[in-house]
């Protein structure tokens, strides 16, 4: 079985340690889509918080305390910009991470695409599944704010390190989603799928990006694999993360059925052939589209497979 996981984010990370050990049960093979919105440059260095989330947590290097970057993390670059006066001052590198970076920028300035570096990196991380950009082509998620009293549109990284988003938000812009083309391996993976996840995800921040590659979204929604998404929200409220305040802003409501809505039916035009949702939103009803209510709570890595394993049944396609 090949199972696709469109993914990004802390929760997308999380996600993905349960369906790898549902894989190695079941003897599929796993391939994330991941998303590269959140991508930046600072400091010199191409910064890729997703990319770098999903492999450091199914490398067994991420901080299961704060959820992101390394554990066991230090601060020395950041401390000696800071006495530079080096900006932006709001952005903290971690030494250990920078490694990563340092690695990732020489790479891509010496022509690599961003798929081959993300492969190159995961020799070391070894992360048991293949890890896929969504693009090698710029691609970055800005958000049009009121800052400072003026609008303007500000990279998402300062949007959300920078002010937690907590500034007057109207929009988010793909930059580059209208040229962009899917990475190296993307469309063959989802060609071959068994089935296509959507992992619990910001849908805005996370999962738009991804999808607003116009031919990649296309091989999802006219491919021949089912589609079955988990919902990010649980009672009301996000399981992590500012997915509330990016739906507020498209107007959307913050539930399991207000995702679900975003992402559309399938057989109308949408993504979606089935739904994931937890037991406290076991009413969830979403037209043309199949629900079916297990608990969500990632507590740990059996919890996360019995999900996983709930998708894939979901799908129509459990071994």
């Amino acid at each position: 079985m090949r199972i696709v996981v469109l993914t990004g984010g802390i929760g997308g990370a999380r996600f993905l340690v349960g369906v790898r050990a549902l894989a190695r049960r079941i003897g599929a093979e796993v391939t994330a889509v991941v998303n590269v919105g959140d991508d930046v440059r600072m400091h010199g260095l191409q910064i890729c918080p997703d990319l770098d989330s999903v492999m450091y947590t199914l490398g067994g290097a991420a901080d299961p305390e704060r959820g992101w970057g390394r554990v066991g993390e230090t601060w020395v670059i950041k401390e000696e910009l800071a006495k530079y006066g080096a900006e932006p001052s709001w952005f903290g590198l971690g030494d250990k991470d920078t490694a990563t970076h340092l690695v990732r920028t020489t790479m891509l300035n010496a022509g690599y695409p961003l798929s081959a570096v993300t492969a190159a990196l995961c020799v070391r991380w070894q992360p048991g599944i293949t890890m896929l950009p969504a693009t090698d082509d710029r691609l970055e998620t800005h958000v049009v704010a009121d800052v400072e009293g003026e609008r303007k549109a500000i990279h998402f990284q300062e949007w959300w390190v920078r002010h937690r988003g907590e500034v007057p938000t109207h929009r988010f812009v793909f930059v580059g989603a209208e040229t962009a083309k899917p990475g190296a391996g993307v469309l063959e993976a989802i060609a071959a799928a068994d089935v296509v996840l959507v992992a619990p995800s910001n849908p805005v921040v996370s999962i738009a990006p991804i999808l607003a590659v116009q031919q990649l979204k296309e091989a999802v929604v006219n491919g021949p694999a089912p589609v079955v998404g988990v919902s990010p929200i649980i009672g009301g409220a996000p399981v992590r993360g500012m997915a509330d305040r990016c739906l507020a802003t498209l107007g959307a409501e913050v539930s399991a059925a207000g995702v679900a809505g975003l992402y559309g039916a399938r057989g109308d035009g949408g993504l979606l052939d089935g739904w994931l949702v937890d037991t406290a939103d076991a009413a969830t009803e979403v037209p043309g589209v199949t629900t079916r209510a297990v608990p969500l709570w990632m507590t740990d890595e059996d919890t996360t497979a019995t999900m996983a394993a709930a998708a894939l049944e979901l799908a129509g396609v459990a071994r």
